[in-house]
């Protein structure tokens, strides 16, 4: 008779970023709900305090844990997550997520996890975790093509393994044109890369040629996909089993996939959804499939001339919208935006623009709702297509152009055309590109792929068995190496 699994006890701690934030929530309940594992959620305080709800089920197995972020000069006060601060400051906020370092490690001495979960920023852990006994798994959010697109860890200067002298070294890739074709260590064709404004955003802000001080992005993840003992990724194989089998021939640790977390449905006792039944009123008088469900995320602040380009193309389209703005008060710059004159008047009844908190998953759900325009956040593209929803893709920031890339290729979405060297567009090609994918008889493979996606991302009995086939890989690499300590 098998040995019952005793219970682990796992410390998670994400980026201060609710993209992340919700997805390592998600897989926190389900490794409590299905393997009955003890969780300490570890973030800042408002951070925690905007979490949503645990369900009670699970409510005895995690246990929030508040760690006051410290306070650095250029951060606006009071704020503890990349929605409260623009683009540009995000170096000075992973500078201050870095002053967690010494609570945390007091918070692991004391309470000796079995693991700790943790994401791409938090490059002094590892040290740390490893004079402790703790064994680690990097969880990213990115999906499998991105993080190939990374690339594998970097040569360890010491090493002498014949294994790892021909392998490709990321380290190689030091200009912008380095980024703007697939790398050399992808062995199939395909089409992910940067386009040229992604990247100078990207260098500019997030790969040290800032003042802030912080240890940049491209340096902090590569540390933790080579300093982890198990590399977890939000994907399944339906969806990137090229990518998959790629990142295990580029690491030489466990890849395990743990699924796309499509969102659990969500109890509707929150006094926020008393804004459903006004929406539902609206979009109850559409046709179905009709409308377009414009959202992008609460941390894109396009500029002016983007935002008009966006509204006066939803305008030219003529197709119904609801477009859910969480913050018009500043763009990238920190300069107030605002919408064109008049086009709240001359959409009056054919649109609707939502300021603030939206009901998201329940608009998406909403039979009129027939397309969004995302951002391509991967939890965003998750959650659309979970529904069949037809995507009209505007990436901003980070990943997202990738992701786009990769939806693009499988014929799941349409991107906006866009300008290679500033990334602007024109609302002719908003218009267009919104009919091609709402209406238009050559749309019609878009919309037919997104409602397939729906048979995988829906299936929850497929979804769950990765979350469980990882536990069981944390519940067993944590006993060889108990059994090798002793």
């Amino acid at each position: 008779m098998a040995e019952p699994k005793r219970q682990l006890h796992i410390a998670m701690i994400p980026w201060l970023a609710f993209g992340h934030l919700l997805p390592f929530l998600e897989l926190a309940k389900l490794i409590a709900r299905r393997k009955g594992h003890r969780i300490s959620f570890i973030s800042t305080p408002r951070n925690i305090e905007h979490l949503p709800k645990i369900p009670p089920n699970v409510a005895p197995l995690i246990t929030l844990v508040k760690l006051p972020l410290p306070h650095v000069d250029n951060m606006p006060e009071n704020a503890e997550s990349t929605m409260d601060v623009p683009e540009h400051v995000m170096p000075y906020l992973m500078k201050a997520h870095d002053g967690l370092q010494e609570p945390l490690s007091r918070f692991l001495e004391t309470t000796s996890p079995d693991w700790i979960i943790h994401d791409f920023s938090q490059y002094w852990l590892p040290p740390i975790a490893a004079r402790l006994g703790i064994s680690q798994a990097f969880f990213s959010i990115f999906n499998a093509s991105s993080l190939c697109f990374a690339g594998p860890p970097p040569k360890l200067p010491l090493s002498t393994s014949s294994e790892t002298t021909n392998e490709p070294d990321p380290s190689t890739r030091t200009e912008l044109e380095h980024f703007l074709v697939p790398p050399q260590w992808v062995p199939f064709p395909t089409k992910i890369a940067f386009r040229r404004y992604e990247v100078k955003k990207m260098f500019d802000i997030y790969a040290g040629r800032n003042e802030s001080g912080a240890t940049d992005l491209v340096f902090r993840f590569m540390t933790m996909s080579s300093a982890t003992d198990v590399l977890a990724v939000r994907t399944c194989k339906e969806v990137e089993a090229e990518w998959l089998n790629l990142m295990g021939e580029l690491h030489h640790i466990p890849v395990a996939p743990v699924g796309l977390l499509p969102p659990s449905p969500q109890e509707d006792n929150d006094s926020k959804d008393s804004t459903w039944d006004t929406i539902s009123d609206w979009l109850d008088k559409k046709e179905k499939g009709s409308v377009v469900y414009v959202a992008l995320g609460s941390e894109v602040r396009p500029s002016q001339e983007n935002f008009n380009e966006l509204a006066l193309g939803l305008e030219q389209s003529r197709l119904p919208f609801f477009w859910a703005i969480r913050n018009l008060s500043a763009d990238g710059n920190g300069d107030s935006i605002e919408l064109p004159a008049g086009f709240e008047e001359r959409t009056k009844g054919r649109g609707i623009v939502w300021s603030g908190w939206a009901p998201q998953s329940k608009i998406l759900g909403h039979e009129s709702v027939g397309g969004i325009v995302t951002h391509c956040g991967w939890s965003s593209v998750i959650e659309a297509l979970q529904l069949g929803r037809a995507l009209i893709m505007l990436p901003f920031i980070l990943d997202q152009g990738l992701n786009a890339k990769l939806l693009e290729e499988k014929q799941i979405g349409v991107e906006i055309p866009r300008k290679e060297e500033d990334g602007s567009f024109t609302r002719d090609s908003v218009a267009q590109t919104l009919r091609l994918a709402m209406k238009d008889a050559k749309g019609q493979i878009f919309r037919d792929k997104a409602k397939e996606m729906t048979t995988t991302i829906g299936n929850m009995e497929l979804q769950h068995g990765y979350v469980d086939r990882f536990v069981e890989l944390l519940e067993n690499h944590r006993k060889i190496t108990k059994e090798s300590d002793n």
